[in-house]
C-alpha cells in the first residue's frame, strides 16, 4: 500500500471489477483508455493481479483517504511488446482538476525507482490527451518517440532514474 497526503493506493484486484467497469463507463474518461464490459474487466484484473504475483508491481486502485472512496486507477504497468515499464493514470472525471492524479502518479514513480530495478518509466499518451500530458511533464517526463497500443498511436514519454524528482514535483498538490 502506498500512502499520500491526501489518497491511498493498493494493488487493484478482482473483486474491484464493479468499481473499475464503472470507471471505464464514462465517455470522458473512456475516449483515450477505452471501455470494459464486466467480463473484459474480470480479465483485464486477473492480468493485473498476475503481473503483480509475478514481477512485484503493476497497477493500484486510488481511493481518498477521507472517504476510501474509488476515485481512480494509478501504477506501473508493464508491455512485453515495448519491454518497458509505463506509469498511468485515470481518474473519474468528477475528480478531475484537484491534483489527484498528479499526486498518485507521483506516489507510484517514487515507489517505483526505490523499488525497481528499471532506468526509466514510460507514459503512453494518445493524440489529444492533453490533461494527461500535463501531468507527465509536471512529473519531468518529456517525449522518447511515437508508437502504436492495440492498433492506436501514442506518443511515449520517459523519464529516466538519472534525471530523478525535483522538489518541485515532489510537491503532493503538483
Amino acid at each position: 500500500m502506498i500512502e499520500t497526503e491526501r489518497l491511498l493506493l493498493r494493488p487493484l484486484e478482482t473483486s474491484d471489477v464493479d468499481a473499475f467497469v464503472e470507471l471505464h463507463a464514462d465517455p470522458r474518461v473512456n475516449r483515450f483508455v477505452g471501455s470494459f464490459s464486466r467480463r473484459q474487466a474480470l480479465a483485464r484484473l486477473a492480468e493485473v493481479e498476475r503481473q503483480w504475483a509475478e514481477r512485484g508491481h503493476g497497477l493500484c486502485a486510488v481511493e481518498l483517504r477521507s472517504s476510501g472512496e474509488f476515485i481512480g486507477r494509478s501504477g506501473l504497468q508493464y508491455w512485453q511488446q515495448f519491454d518497458e515499464i509505463e506509469l498511468g493514470w485515470t481518474l473519474k472525471a468528477g475528480q478531475w482538476g484537484r491534483g489527484y492524479a498528479s499526486e498518485a502518479a507521483r506516489a507510484c514513480l517514487v515507489w517505483g525507482f526505490e523499488t525497481l530495478d528499471a532506468e526509466y518509466f514510460t507514459a503512453l499518451m494518445r493524440p489529444g490527451n492533453s490533461a494527461s500530458v500535463k501531468v507527465a511533464e509536471r512529473l519531468g517526463f518529456s517525449p522518447r518517440r511515437q508508437d502504436e497500443l492495440s492498433g492506436n498511436p501514442v506518443t511515449v514519454y520517459a523519464l529516466n532514474r538519472r534525471a530523478g524528482l525535483s522538489s518541485e514535483r515532489q510537491t503532493p498538490a503538483g
